[in-house]
């Protein structure tokens, strides 16, 4: 039996969601969903269901843009040799495509780089900057990267090379000296949104460009298949004008997408409309395989690439380089899984540091991943590089793993990251005391909750309540990703049909029932186990998302589990 979750069902003011339910007229768990999304007002929840791309934000409205602007006008004016750099990974090859695309359409002195995940690691490099100089360029706009460059941004302007730096991450006390610093996370910018991806910087930076020049929107407007790729891959909020931008992204890619995205989805044979899961677990993850296995610059050629049949040539390379990488990330598990079971002291840790030479720098934070899902404690998973190790963290609902590493920063070379996600490079004589250190922080201020696994249900509902009316407007909450989770709902005290069954050893197909109320189909992926349960009670309760399941062109609703008991 898998271990027993924590079951919390989030609550709601009671009289918002009754006023709601009176303005809107839909069922009240519907308008509970809402105010648990901070939607409480009629006009908040129009906007909510109804995203506009008139509702973005001025990007002017962001300190430094309008220097970034003036800046790339001279560049223009004069013909410069501008300079598209960005990080290795997903948010930094769409931030790099989009922006490249978006100028190379009417400005042709422009290039773009992409370091090498090996030989100059994350971020700006001095070897990116010499390949600047070598190449006349004189002003490079960094994306998704930057914000702490101070030294490499000092390198280039001694070598008369100008920067604007366009990132989405938390900034050190001092700024680098750019031109224009674009990052909502400063503290002295009043951007009204701070949660943008890195390519959703890009973003704004072309809008801004576009609106000062009065230029055609529609141009804008056709980046955003990369901005949802972004957001959805990055794990940013979709919420406020993230959720606007995933919206309409996703609409481009079901209706137009760009070449590179087109030849992808043809290769992998998706005829279905995609959602943000699509993007996570399906392209993104290609997109990203340049980086880990080849090169990043890989992933750009393919999302810049206008025709068609060359992209489908491009897909093949990007599609390898993923098939490499679940092999590569596969075996570093099953490793880092053994190195655990079989040492007592490991499993009872509160935390996983764990580090061999041989592993592939590539795919640590994908192990990190996997780690949790099965020990569910902070992770960090270290491999080397360059004479040090480097390494990927992931943290576990609620726990600030950035804090706790900043706290251990003695024993670092570098770090950066997120709360629930970080990179950090250590000297090789430094792992074990970092990960005494990071041991110690880490028991010192987790809490029982924080080790326990957790569903989070938003609403009880019975099975009367799943009908066509309710879904679809339950869909209309969607594009659904963090800060606007798919719904979870629990059903208490359902029975077995007699007809659920384990499927291929391992997943779960219920038909269950409530007395009185008409039957309904589902399935537990991974959960086989749980049939079990089924067959030892008269009654279950179950947490479930609701999804339609197309089959012989006709839908129906059906759930997916996430626990029973």
């Amino acid at each position: 039996m898998q271990n027993q979750k924590r079951w919390i069902e989030l609550e709601a003011d009671e009289k918002i969601v009754q006023q709601l339910q009176t303005e809107l007229n839909i069922h009240p768990v519907l308008c509970k969903l809402l105010v648990l999304r901070n939607i409480n007002t009629f006009d908040e929840a129009k906007d909510f269901f109804r995203p506009n791309l008139n509702k973005l934000h001025d990007p002017f409205l962001m300190r430094d843009m309008d220097k970034a602007i003036t800046r790339i006008e001279t560049a223009i004016a004069n013909n410069e040799r501008i300079l598209i750099y960005g990080d290795y990974d997903v948010d930094g090859t769409t931030a790099v495509s989009l922006v490249y695309s978006y100028f190379k359409d009417f400005y042709d002195n422009i290039c773009y780089y992409i370091p090498d995940r090996y030989t100059e690691g994350y971020g700006i490099s001095f070897q990116g900057i010499d390949f600047a100089k070598d190449n006349n360029v004189t002003l490079i706009i960094a994306l998704d990267c930057g914000i702490k460059a101070n030294d490499k941004v000092d390198y280039a302007n001694e070598r008369n090379i100008d920067f604007i730096i366009c990132d989405h991450h938390l900034p050190g006390d001092v700024l680098p000296n750019a031109v224009a610093v674009l990052d909502p996370k400063r503290n002295d910018c009043t951007y009204p949104f701070d949660e943008l991806s890195g390519c959703g910087i890009g973003f704004k930076l072309i809008q801004a460009y576009a609106e000062k020049n009065k230029l055609n929107a529609e141009k804008i407007y056709d980046q955003l298949d990369l901005v949802a790729v972004s957001i959805a891959s990055d794990l940013v909020p979709i919420t406020g004008e993230n959720r606007i931008l995933a919206k309409f992204g996703c609409d481009r890619i079901n209706q137009n997408p760009r070449a590179g995205i087109k030849a992808l989805m043809s290769e992998l044979k998706l005829s279905r409309n995609l959602d943000i899961t699509d993007l996570v677990f399906i392209i993104g993850p290609r997109i990203n395989a340049a980086g880990r296995i080849a090169h990043g610059s890989e992933a750009v050629t393919l999302l810049i690439e206008n025709d068609y049949e060359v992209a489908i040539e491009k897909t093949k390379k990007v599609q390898q380089n993923n098939t490499d990488r679940k092999t590569i990330d596969k075996d570093i598990t099953d490793e880092a899984f053994a190195m655990i079971d079989n040492n007592e002291t490991l499993i009872h840790k509160k935390t996983t540091v764990l580090y061999q030479e041989h592993w592939h720098k590539g795919v640590v934070g994908i192990v990190a991943s996997r780690m949790i899902e099965k020990y569910y404690r902070p992770t960090i998973i270290l491999a080397s590089s360059n004479g040090k190790a480097v390494g990927s963290g992931r943290s576990v609902p609620g726990f600030d793993l950035y804090d706790a590493i900043d706290s251990c920063s003695e024993h670092l070379v570098q770090f950066g990251g997120h709360k629930y996600a970080a990179g950090l490079t250590i000297e090789l004589d430094k792992i074990q005391d970092f990960s005494d250190a990071f041991e110690k922080i880490v028991t010192e201020r987790i809490t029982a909750d924080q080790q326990i696994p957790q569903v989070e249900i938003d609403a009880e509902i019975e099975l009367t309540d799943i009908n066509d009316k309710f879904y679809n407007i339950l869909e209309q909450m969607a594009p659904f990703g963090p800060g606007n989770m798919r719904p979870t709902f629990v059903t208490k005290e359902v029975y077995d049909t007699g007809y659920s069954k384990v499927l291929n050893g391992n997943h779960l197909k219920l038909n269950i029932l409530k007395d009185g109320q008409s039957p309904k189909n589902g399935v537990g992926f991974g959960m086989g186990n749980y049939m079990e349960l089924m067959e030892q009670k008269e009654t279950v309760d179950i947490c479930y998302q609701l999804y339609a399941n197309e089959w012989n062109n006709q839908i129906k609703i059906e759930f997916k589990l996430k626990d029973l008991r």
